[in-house]
């Protein structure tokens, strides 16, 4: 058979009909906002493994939270949750990139028929939304509790143990005949998140609208963009500012986010070239649908000689979702939380062909799978010493309903 890689080009007026994707039991699609691309693979089920090399069609793939018990002499007392292998990376047989007026796919030339039907029908007009039946969605850790546990990291902050710690809780539903296609079309809509993204392994879902990247790659380049600190966003444009004014000007939250940058340039440190460690912007309010965030960019150079494994097992998992020392966070985050956390807290994306790369951080972000019909959304925030108990419970809440609005759900 002819292995030869071709394309295949078409006219994209700007939407993706998710359908298209069903019959594909492995699937990753991202968005890549601040490129105004979107970037999606396609396969069969494939065995979980090492990350292959970079072929002419690329490798998508995922990691969980629980792959950091392999990167670090650590270890978890929760069984794994959401169906979710650790860590798996494949080569696309399809992959299409969807930017600015056109939509590219690349193929094996004996694909290209299949490739193409794949194609015509991403470009589809997508249907309608639908709204999503009211479901209870059940709180897994009471407030009570929640209380207590962030207590007992506020106890060992104020020993010196660490500077700062991700705690984060659970609500779970269970969704008979949830389409997760059309809902992801949904949450879109609602969050018009930069860094969403759509995750699929065989039943397993992860519907992701996520605001925070975690790696993106040109060359030789590398940026991580920690994000720490929060508010919803107003309808009354004067409050919706006086909001974001409020986050920027935030002592606590400066220092949280301060933290976490300075955790990611000490973890690109250990694959950069020396001194080329950068803040290129630093604590910068970024405006999202429903959601304003402060955001920071260090870049670096990496070295000649450090492959994207190297580079993940030096940066994951990433700093804002786990805390300042890195380790003992982690550490007292599987002491205190009551779940596995899966896919969320880790990350999905792509490497492709031409060098590029860009991985997310899977926040924001509902599980399903299909054959049971269960559903989990994960939320959480960071906890320092000028943490006020009530106000992080409150967080947690405000990033939740971030999510379940989308789909009529609060």
């Amino acid at each position: 058979m002819d292995s030869t890689i071709v394309e295949l080009e078409r006219p994209w007026t700007g939407t993706i009909d998710w359908r298209a994707v069903k019959k594909w039991p492995q699937v990753v699609a991202r968005r890549v906002g601040d490129r105004g691309e979107w970037v999606l693979g396609v396969s069969s089920l494939t065995p979980a493994g090492p990350m292959p090399q970079v072929d002419g069609t690329g490798v998508f793939g995922h990691i969980c939270y629980e792959a950091k018990n392999r990167f670090e002499a650590l270890s978890s007392r929760h069984e794994p949750m959401d169906g979710f292998p650790e860590s798996h990376w494949w080569n696309a047989r399809h992959s299409v990139i969807f930017k600015g007026s056109t939509a590219v796919l690349s193929a094996k030339r004996e694909h290209i028929s299949e490739g193409g039907e794949l194609l015509d029908a991403l470009l589809r007009e997508p249907p309608a939304r639908s709204a999503l039946p009211f479901v209870e969605w059940k709180r897994q850790t009471p407030r009570g509790e929640y209380l207590a546990e962030l207590g007992k990291l506020l106890e060992h902050i104020h020993r010196g143990d660490i500077y700062e710690v991700n705690y984060c809780t659970q609500r779970k539903a269970n969704l008979p005949g949830f389409d997760p296609f059309n809902a992801f079309a949904g949450l879109l809509h609602h969050t018009d998140a930069p860094f969403a993204g759509f995750l699929r392994h065989g039943d397993n879902f992860a519907l992701c609208a996520s605001p925070e990247r975690f790696l993106h790659i040109e060359g030789r380049r590398v940026i991580t963009q920690p994000i720490k600190g929060t508010r919803p966003r107003h309808n009354d444009p004067a409050q919706d500012l006086a909001l974001a004014a409020e986050l920027a000007a935030d002592a606590k939250e400066n220092s949280e986010h301060v933290m976490a940058v300075d955790v990611a340039r000490n973890d690109l440190g250990r694959v950069a070239v020396q001194g080329s460690v950068q803040v290129e912007e630093l604590r910068a309010v970024k405006s999202y649908a429903t959601v304003h965030q402060m955001v920071s960019t260090v870049a670096a150079l990496l070295r000649p000689d450090v492959s994207p494994d190297e580079l993940l097992r030096a940066t994951y998992p990433m700093a804002s979702m786990t805390g300042a020392p890195k380790v003992r966070a982690m550490q007292l985050i599987d002491e205190a939380e009551g779940m596995a956390r899966g896919i969320f807290s880790g990350t999905f994306g792509f490497f492709l062909p031409d060098g590029s790369a860009d991985l997310n951080v899977v926040i924001r972000t509902l599980t399903y799978n299909a054959a049971t019909g269960d559903a989990s959304l994960i939320t959480g925030g960071a906890i320092t010493a000028a943490s006020i108990p009530e106000q992080e419970w409150e967080e947690c809440e405000l990033k939740a309903r971030s999510v379940l609005n989308a789909f009529g759900h609060a």
